[in-house]
């Protein structure tokens, strides 16, 4: 069982979780089941990642392994999680470096900057994976040990950031009176699918965990390929991952998953990310097995406006997948943009 922190959160800190669970009953019309999404935008710093960042550093804080004011935090991110820990260490008064890559949204580094922290660009793609991570990595390591008293939280192994979502199950479970058929959460450090998984099979809940993962993502052993969408995916399997945790997996193109945002922003008014625009891809592919009377959630990591730049931007959208974004939502279907669909 997971032991829950000690430090109990006040100010802003106060609003991370307790996130909106709200029905969606025009996304898939027709249907006999029940959608529901968990909107982790309404965390105040916009993300699940929120969660996470108190998570792991607010116990050590508690503890005296971080000292406000002295304490230098150091961590890859490709921007919510960044985000997340850059709000919680201005609040405790913690230095922080955030180590980003080259695809970082501008709107996202703006954000880091807002809150005081101190950006590291990695520029050089690792020549094994041809991506960021290794080498956001690499720098990483470098950052602590060259700064006094820094201390890598490290999301991809870090215990705490499949912790954090015992509260996010919490609350999901709570509000269905337990009554979850299929839970829909996108894989990137693996933090939310083994939080979540571990909780349902704690409890024994007979809940199918339906993992998310992006084309051209290793996390599943499939090649490694180039991926457009930050947070969504990666290029090496991180350690919190685990056989077994997901139930079935989906596999999600790039340009489903600016499909599934539009049709998300057009059908339900939610403006969201781009790993929530793949569990919806991954909803509509799913939704011909699922029985009449069951109840999804899914798991919306993070909001849209920080992809007003990307997904969202029709001149993007033809320059990367050569698509006429206009004709994205015109009696289209999931199946066109080639998702893949397995059970483990």
């Amino acid at each position: 069982m997971f032991a829950r922190e000690r430090t109990h959160p006040t100010g802003v800190l106060a609003a991370v979780g307790a996130t909106p669970l709200v029905e969606l009953q025009r996304l898939v019309p027709g249907v006999g089941f029940q959608i529901f999404a968990k909107l982790e935008s309404f965390n105040p710093g916009g993300s699940i990642k929120d969660r996470v960042a108190y998570s792991m550093l607010a116990p050590l804080i508690d503890s005296g392994r971080l000292v406000p004011g002295h304490s230098v935090v150091v961590e890859s991110s490709s921007g919510n999680l960044g985000i997340g820990l850059a709000l919680v260490c201005r609040y405790f008064g913690l230095r922080f470096i955030c180590v980003v890559d080259a695809l970082t949204t501008m709107q996202n580094l703006a954000v880091l900057r807002a809150f005081g922290a101190e950006v590291d660009l990695v520029t050089t793609l690792d020549p094994k994976t041809q991506s960021y991570l290794p080498t956001r990595l690499d720098r990483v390591q470098e950052l602590c040990a060259q700064v006094p008293d820094a201390y890598w939280p490290n999301q991809y192994a870090n215990p705490l950031n499949a912790q954090a979502h015992e509260t996010t199950m919490d609350e999901i479970v709570s509000a269905l009176d337990h009554d979850l058929d299929y839970l829909f959460c996108a894989t990137s450090s693996c933090g939310t699918l083994h939080g979540c998984a571990r909780y349902v099979r704690e409890r024994g809940l007979s809940t199918t965990i339906v993992a998310v993962d992006a084309l051209g993502s290793a996390i599943f052993g499939q090649a490694r390929a180039r991926r457009l969408i930050p947070g969504h995916g990666a290029s090496i399997r991180p350690a919190l991952f685990a056989d077994g945790l997901a139930d079935e997996i989906v596999h999600v193109s790039d340009l489903e998953c600016v499909h599934g945002c539009r049709r998300l922003v057009r059908d339900e008014s939610i403006l969201a990310g781009g790993s929530s625009g793949a569990i919806v891809a991954a909803l509509l592919r799913k939704a011909p097995h699922i029985a009449d009377g069951a109840r999804c959630v899914l798991i919306l990591a993070d909001r849209g406006d920080r992809y007003l730049d990307t997904i969202y931007d029709d001149e993007w959208v033809v320059e990367n997948f050569g698509v006429d974004a206009a004709l994205l939502l015109s009696d289209s279907r999931t199946e066109e943009y080639g998702a893949g669909f397995t059970g483990e």
